[in-house]
């Protein structure tokens, strides 16, 4: 039988949605601070190139110019390093089209450009490693020399997940993983059908509404605030003070409201800035342009999977053998390891053997892009489970439930599936409509696509106090990317008794709050919410007691209802928060303040399982493909917010139709971009997004606050699965390449007739 829950469970409105949609938020590029300068850079046209000379002279004589700067003339960074952050402008090479080369700092951003677009660079242009295969080569030519000790980049600290072991790499490897069990030709041997396929996938772009962007100010006592749009605002205290080399206290990182993240913003552009404040003793701001956020952001990887998968005649599954190349781009990323847990962590492999590596290109950096690696991998495996359920004429929904992962199965990376919900989603989407009722339609089909995410776990804290209007205050250090501010505060509202509206939920900057790590991976409601119910159960535990001696009552015998303390079954005995808030702030009060502490360091995971299907259909003629409906089901452990939950589930699937359908930064094959604005990158409209149905399952995980579970990641990874194996149902072909843009779509109808 369900609890019952006062807040928990309830669909309410988010707490920043007024002032987001009167305009009212601040947003970074919204501040102007007295003296405020502004950062324009300047950019390689060239993915590989010497540079031979910077004339800088013009620029630093034009109106408003304060100072120019290039690479060598910023006095922070290593001469080549694997960390963007520590090396933000080019020296001797540049290593991607789209580099920064110079940066322009002026009293405004057009003086700034102005000045900027009468910097001269020559270059020497050298040859450009631009296919990942070709780049793991032993005999490939050097992306770029790494340096001992480098750390990964955003995509591994948005998924925080570990599982294989390195392997034998090559001079342009970043990373890698490799997985193993069993024996995989013995495996392979004794399966009646085997299935070898080679998927590839591209660039594609976070695409978030509000650009990259970062301001910074020194005080003038050898301290420095750094506003920012960020996903943590702890990592960027720490980059910016590696790159000033000064200690993290000096250093106050406040976070801005962030206009959409997805993985992309781990102190992109802060240490930079940073740089140019602290050397310049003043403000300095940097905001991206649209196209710099395509040609030098850190978009996710594009990516190449050959699977080869087993399965004998009764279903069963025998073995998993792949080879997961990751495009990282010229600074390391860190998706290599979730790609291949995400690939295999989804059924039971009696045998496997994965071998990822991360190749070092001339092109722009790679970050996460919610799920790192998921949607790539989940395209892929499920394609092969669509073949081989056909091969085998087996229904391909019960041929997934019988083989999926379930509690107590070797994970990888995971020594024992933990309590999950694997066989309740695909339980739910054969019990829904849209699978029952199919029926076959000429040119339209219905695919289906598992997918998974491990889950991320770091420590978190928050700080919980009663005010003396009665009033509920909650301090956090995790920065609000998603609503889950919300569903904070929802959690101390629940456990305190309150109100929602009572309770004032804050994520503060470094100088103030509890450590909490970046929002990311789906663990902020996981790790952060465990720290803020234990934050008002201390203060709870307080309050009571003030009561107590209040009332003349022992404290078990007092409850918390409505903002009121009272006895339990004595009416009219009760005593207001207000009050206890005067009693333990005034004068001469007897009692110490409320403030309650907690704390999580949580080390179980809590994977989450999805479902999904599509029904498309697909014009022959042309190739262009049409989703008519999709379903998208769920574990959520418990919803918390159920609105905002359904929300975060949509944004996933649409998000995952992009990349399905048309999402692709378009790079040359010498490693050139080829366009850089939104008219080259096909992003979802909204006309063209179908309805989409959402089914929440609800299996508790044991460490999440009230049974929750991680919610934003699992929703992008099985939309291009699904899409692809609709269109296997509707035409014959299962396009392998990603996005299935018309031109393959109908390339793939052509070839099959053949």
């Amino acid at each position: 039988m369900a609890v019952p829950y006062a807040t928990i469970g309830k669909s309410v409105s988010r707490t920043d949605g007024e002032a987001k949609v009167t305009g009212q938020a601040r947003y970074t590029g919204d501040l102007r601070l007295p003296g405020l300068l502004h950062a324009r850079l300047v950019l390689s046209p060239h993915p590989h190139a010497r540079i031979v000379s910077i004339q800088t002279d013009p620029a630093r004589k034009a109106p408003g110019v304060i100072a120019v700067f290039t690479g060598a003339d910023l006095p922070v960074g290593g001469p080549d390093d694997l960390s963007r952050n520590r090396r933000p402008l080019a020296r001797d090479r540049v290593h991607f089209d789209g580099e920064p080369v110079a940066v322009v700092v002026a009293e405004s951003v057009a003086e700034a450009q102005d000045a900027a677009d009468l910097i001269e660079v020559e270059y020497e242009v050298l040859e450009a490693v631009a296919d990942p295969v070709a780049a793991l080569a032993k005999d490939s030519p050097l992306v770029r020399q790494p340096r001992a000790g480098q750390e990964v980049g955003g995509a591994m600290a948005h998924a925080a997940v570990s599982g294989g072991e390195a392997s034998e790499s090559t001079p342009n490897t970043a990373g890698s993983q490799r997985f193993t069990r069993g024996d995989v030709a013995a495996g392979l041997a004794e399966a009646d059908v085997v299935i070898e396929r080679v998927y590839r996938t591209s660039w594609v772009h976070q695409l978030h509404l509000e650009p990259q962007s970062a301001v910074a100010a020194p005080d003038g006592s050898g301290n420095l605030t750094v506003w920012t749009s960020t996903q943590g605002v702890f990592t960027v205290r720490k980059d910016v003070a590696t790159m000033l080399e000064i200690p993290q206290r000096r250093v106050k990182v406040v976070p801005m409201e962030v206009g959409g993240a997805f993985g992309a913003k781990y102190a992109v552009l802060d240490p930079l800035v940073a740089t140019l404040a602290w050397t310049l003793d003043r403000p300095v701001s940097l905001i991206y342009s649209r196209s710099e956020e395509l040609r030098t952001a850190n978009p996710a990887p594009a990516s190449i999977f050959t699977v080869t998968t087993g399965a004998k005649r009764d279903g069963t599954l025998t073995a998993l053998k792949a080879t997961v190349v990751i495009d990282t781009g010229a600074f390391a990323g860190g998706s290599v390891g979730t790609a291949c847990m995400t690939l295999a962590g989804s059924y039971r492999w009696p045998n496997l053997e994965i071998q990822g590596y991360e190749a070092l290109t001339h092109k722009t950096g790679s970050s996460a892009y919610r799920a790192p690696g998921a949607p790539q991998a989940v395209f892929a495996i499920e394609g092969q489970m669509d073949e081989m359920a056909r091969a085998l004429d087996l229904d391909p929904l019960a041929f997934r439930r019988q083989n999926a992962i379930k509690e107590g199965d070797a994970g990888h990376g995971i020594s024992a599936m933990p309590k999950v919900g694997s066989l309740a989603v695909l339980e739910a989407l054969g019990e829904h409509a849209a699978w029952k009722q199919r029926r076959r339609v000429p040119g339209e089909g219905v695919g289906i696509a598992f997918g998974w995410w491990p889950g991320a776990m770091q420590p978190a804290s928050a700080v919980c106090r009663l005010e003396d209007d009665g009033t509920i205050s909650v301090t956090v250090g995790s920065t609000d990317i998603s609503g889950s501010n919300t569903s904070l505060a929802q959690i101390a509202a629940e456990t305190l008794g309150v109100s929602i509206d009572a309770v004032d939920l804050r994520s503060a900057d470094t100088d103030t709050a509890p450590f909490s790590g970046p929002s990311g991976g789906s663990k902020t409601i996981y790790t952060v919410g465990p720290a803020v119910r234990q934050a008002a159960e201390d203060a709870r535990r307080q309050i009571l007691a003030i009561a107590a001696h209040t009332l003349e009552a022992a404290p078990e015998d007092l409850e918390m209802v409505d903002g009121q303390v009272g006895v339990k079954g004595v009416p009219g005995k009760i005593v207001g928060l207000a009050r206890i808030g005067e009693v333990s702030q005034g004068w001469f009060g007897r009692f110490e303040p409320v403030q309650g502490k907690g704390g999580s360091a949580i080390t179980n995971p809590a994977p989450q399982f999805t479902a999904h299907l599509a029904r498309v259909r697909v014009d022959q003629e042309t190739g262009k493909v049409e989703v008519l409906e999709y379903v998208a089901v769920q574990d959520v452990g418990r919803a918390i917010n159920p609105a905002e939950v359904e929300g975060q589930i949509h944004g996933g699937v649409v998000q995952g139709l992009g990349i399905a359908l048309s999402e692709a930064i378009p790079y040359g094959e010498d490693g050139r971009l080829l366009g850089a604005t939104l008219m080259d990158y096909a992003a979802p409209y909204a006309a063209g997004v179908p309805p989409i149905q959402t089914v929440l399952v609800e299996v508790a995980a044991p460490d999440g606050p009230f049974g929750a579970r991680g919610v934003g990641e699992p929703p992008i990874t099985a939309g291009a699965g699904a899409i692809a194996n609709a269109i296997l149902d509707a035409v014959g072909v299962r396009p392998s390449t990603l996005p299935m843009t018309p031109e393959r779509v109908l390339a793939a109808i052509r070839e099959s007739k053949r």
